[in-house]
């Protein structure tokens, strides 16, 4: 609904109801005929509507913080003037006392008050949206009116109105038994009496039940946004951000939660800046004792990424690599081979083919990694970081029959992150060129891989891979180890 609309809406309610209000309340005003009663009021909430239009054109040029108060001030202030002018209207006109222009002017002010309390929730509902779609923020002033107060200033309002509307009621009905003489039975001014007051009660109730389901929508609305932000943190996303759309304790929970936000996400950045410098840092220092060189850790943990994204898009892995999952099976790629520090240099480094003693000591380069990383993980406590990287350092030498090691897994006993990085690891080492072996195409490369189908690698990863063969071929070009060494 629009602002215009609702205030068009406000403005009939309170054309009846005050045209009802002044005939039970002022027998003066009793004394007119329908278009003398109703004319002079229709005509000042024209007037009243034309002013509100010109005022609210005005009101859009303040600062987002200030319309929701100036926006009640104008409302109340129209209706105070409005009043001030039906009574200075009768009293010139009609010659009325200045008792029957407190009476509209008490009624009208009571009026006016809720429907400026109810249009001033209506225009922060609609602030609140609008920052929102437009992912723009208040800046709460520092000392706000608090929202505790204005609920108190609210209830003692709302008592204080009901009270005097109702004692204007009964004091003009008392005059008018008195007036009548005994004349009505007294069991039918009794329930006439009775039904004024439960009228007026009523409207008034209705009003500030209006302007409480007002207060709770808008509550809702803040609390609803916190509540989504914070969600969206606690599941990693640091992106986020609490609209700030109200001037009171709300905007300044709002504001203090963007700050808490950001100085979580600078934490985190450094850390993972931290984190990432100290993995290629290890993984670096096991390829220096090794045959193989750097760029095969850009390339290894690249083709991972792109298998690992390709295999989410099956319904049977979604669940398992979603994409904070994918991100740390990319950043622990690199400590695949991080055991290899454990293995004397004259068999890591030998230009030939390893004996079968040889052979046996550098298979236990899987859980030299494993066990090293499971002490940082004891250390440190759980971290799925960690978990990873110490799941592809023991696993990526199993095979798909369980003819691997360390522990002989078979099929889906492995973990999905060791099954990836099996066959990264070994294309990676088939297509680069080894002191004791040549470079291999793709093509031959692929055809080795195709071989190990069900072998030596889960069939779902050699399918991904034989759809992926282009942006195998793009990252080996792209990292290739010319390149790393010139950079």
């Amino acid at each position: 609904m629009s602002t215009i609309r609702r205030t068009l809406i406000h403005y009939f309610i309170a054309l009846c109801l005050l045209s009802v209000y002044g005939v039970q309340v002022c027998p003066f005003l009793d004394s007119l005929t329908p278009l003398q009663l109703l004319l002079p009021i229709a005509l000042v909430f024209l007037l009243q509507g034309w002013l509100r239009l010109v005022l609210e054109r005005r009101l859009l040029e303040h600062p987002y913080k200030d319309q929701v108060k100036r926006q009640f001030r104008i409302d109340l202030g129209l209706f105070l003037f409005s009043a001030i002018l039906l009574s200075l209207f009768n009293t010139l006109i009609y010659q009325f006392p200045l008792e029957s222009g407190g009476k509209v002017l008490v009624g009208m002010s009571v009026l006016g008050f809720l429907i400026a309390c109810d249009m001033a929730l209506y225009r922060e509902c609609c602030l609140a949206r609008l920052l929102k779609a437009r992912g723009e923020q208040l800046q709460p002033d520092q000392q706000g009116f608090p929202l505790s107060r204005k609920f108190s200033w609210f209830a003692s309002a709302c008592a204080i109105a009901v009270t005097g509307v109702v004692f204007l009621v009964i004091n003009k009905d008392l005059e008018w038994l008195v007036h009548n003489n005994n004349q009505v039975p007294l069991a039918l001014a009794q329930r006439y009496i009775l039904a004024e007051i439960v009228f007026v009660v009523a409207v008034v109730m209705g009003y500030v039940l209006s302007i409480i389901l007002g207060y709770s929508r808008n509550l809702r609305l803040f609390i609803h946004a916190q509540q989504e932000t914070l969600s969206q943190v606690s599941r990693g996303d640091l992106s986020v951000q609490v609209p700030v759309t109200s001037n009171d304790e709300f905007g300044h929970i709002a504001q203090h939660t963007n700050h808490m936000i950001r100085a979580l996400q600078q934490q985190t950045y450094e850390l993972g800046i931290t984190r990432d410098a100290s993995i290629l840092g290890l993984a670096s220092l096991a390829e220096t004792r090794d045959n193989e060189t750097g760029g095969h850790i850009l390339r290894t943990q690249n083709y991972v990424r792109i298998l690992a994204e390709k295999l989410s898009e099956d319904p049977r892995y979604a669940k398992d690599l979603d994409n904070n999952t994918i991100e740390l099976l990319y950043k622990s790629a690199p400590l695949h081979d991080v055991g290899k520090v454990g293995i004397p240099d004259h068999i890591l480094l030998k230009p030939g083919k390893l004996t079968d003693e040889e052979f046996e000591i550098m298979k236990q380069h899987p859980q030299i990694g494993a066990d090293a990383l499971q002490v940082a993980e004891q250390q440190l406590g759980e971290n799925s970081f960690l978990r990873i990287a110490r799941e592809i350092s023991l696993s990526h030498h199993e095979k798909w029959d369980g003819s691997g090691y360390p522990r002989g897994l078979k099929g889906e006993e492995i973990p999905l992150s060791g099954r990836l990085m099996a066959l990264a690891d070994v294309y990676d080492a088939l297509i680069s060129k080894r002191v004791y072996k040549p470079a291999f195409s793709h093509e031959k490369a692929r055809d080795i891989i195709l071989q190990g189908r069900d072998s030596h690698f889960d069939p779902s990863v050699v399918d991904a891979f034989l759809q992926l063969e282009s942006r195998f071929t793009e990252i080996a070009e792209q990292f290739r180890d010319e390149q790393h060494q010139a950079a």
